[in-house]
């Protein structure tokens, strides 16, 4: 059930104990960084649960149904966030069951998948997508019915901090009234956004950052990796099977985002305000996605850059192409500004997610870095 989850032994150990002591909580939440495997988890879980009382192998393991291979079983259920495409009706609210079936192909290819995956699966990077209160009315008339099978019904809810108000406060009393046979599995990455009230009713699981061994020796069995190039992603990926995915496809969005992180720097330098104010027009064309994905990979290369001044090169984790651009410029990260850098980014990230204006955000971005270059 568990086949498609890099590591995490212990997690899986965990919920399977839950289940042989007879103590299942009625929702659970999945919280870690991204790319380590909480979805996997979940569905593996899932798939668990739905199989108590079937078929069983020789070994008395539960065999997994064609219903859960296709992930048509039909008591589990699966919440995420959507997004409204120019097709629907004015007056429609998009629900996970407008995009079901594009979810399904994207989990059976693979649970390890980013937001922007999901965007370019449902056809709209450009949006931000969130789960509405048309969501929660939709779960709480389907968990409401009997069980089809006779065991438990199963709601996987993936990035519930997504959530909007309405949402969020029909899922709380969702939860503090469960529907009898109902197991809610939350898959979370930043559950500080989730309502405090949420929180508290969920039995929270924090899944850590996948072991180096464990990734390595996933590339090597089921990617067919050389060993020596298994060891330098894997080390690389910073317990992220995702990310290590991604480094071996050569993402080319990390190197458009390289090349806009080298062009900031070198106009913020060179105190070039006209040629930053067409960089912050080029970072506002982008989609929101995109542009907090640029955020975090810019928090990432300041890090990165900060251990290089420092000569920590075991700590460090960059291509080739970001350590010869940190050879000349990891002089300009120092103890004076890592930490003002770090925090203008981080805010630039909140206020994307709050549906600022991209090109302010951006302007004001790159006018700072003017001054915290030169910090010393």
């Amino acid at each position: 059930m568990f086949g498609q989850v890099i590591g995490q032994q212990e997690v899986q150990e965990r919920l399977m104990q839950m289940i042989g002591e007879g103590r299942l909580p009625h929702a659970i939440m999945l919280c870690g960084p991204q790319g380590v495997g909480k979805l996997a988890l979940a569905v593996g879980f899932a798939k668990t649960l739905l199989s108590q009382g079937g078929e069983t192998s020789m070994f008395g393991e539960p065999i997994e149904s064609p219903m859960l291979q296709k992930l048509e079983h039909p008591d589990l259920h699966f919440t995420f966030p959507t997004i409204k495409l120019p097709s629907m009706g004015s007056d429609h609210k998009p629900v996970s069951d407008d995009f079901i079936g594009e979810w399904r192909e994207l989990v059976k290819a693979s649970p390890y998948f980013a937001m922007n995956d999901w965007m370019e699966q449902m056809g709209g990077e450009n949006q931000q997508a969130i789960i509405t209160a048309g969501e929660s009315d939709a779960l709480i008339r389907k968990l409401s019915l009997k069980s089809s099978m006779g065991g438990y019904k199963v709601s996987i809810i993936w990035l519930p901090e997504r959530m909007n108000q309405d949402c969020a406060n029909k899922m709380l009393k969702l939860l503090e009234e469960p529907p009898s046979q109902t197991i809610f599995l939350m898959v979370c990455e930043e559950p500080d956004k989730l309502l405090e009230t949420i929180r508290s009713r969920v039995q929270r699981i924090d899944v850590r950052r996948i072991a180096t061994d464990d990734i390595r020796e996933a590339l090597v069995s089921r990617r067919g990796i050389d060993e020596d190039t298994a060891l330098r992603v894997s080390r690389m990926a910073n317990g992220s099977w995702l990310k290590a995915l991604q480094l071996l496809s050569a993402d080319s969005e990390n190197e458009l985002f390289l090349d806009l992180f080298q062009q900031l720097m070198r106009l913020a330098y060179q105190r070039n305000v006209k040629e930053l104010k067409t960089w912050s027009q080029t970072m506002a064309d982008m989609g929101r996605e995109r542009q907090k994905r640029f955020l975090q990979y810019f928090l990432r290369l300041v890090r990165e850059n900060f251990m290089y001044n420092f000569r920590q090169e075991e700590l460090c984790y960059m291509t080739q192409r970001e350590e010869d651009f940190a050879k000349n410029f990891a002089r300009f990260i120092n103890e004076a500004n890592v930490l003002p850098i770090s925090d203008l980014v981080t805010r630039a990230i909140r206020d994307i997610g709050q549906n600022a204006n991209g090109k302010i955000v951006f302007f004001d971005l790159a006018l700072q870095m003017i001054v915290l270059l030169i910090q010393k």
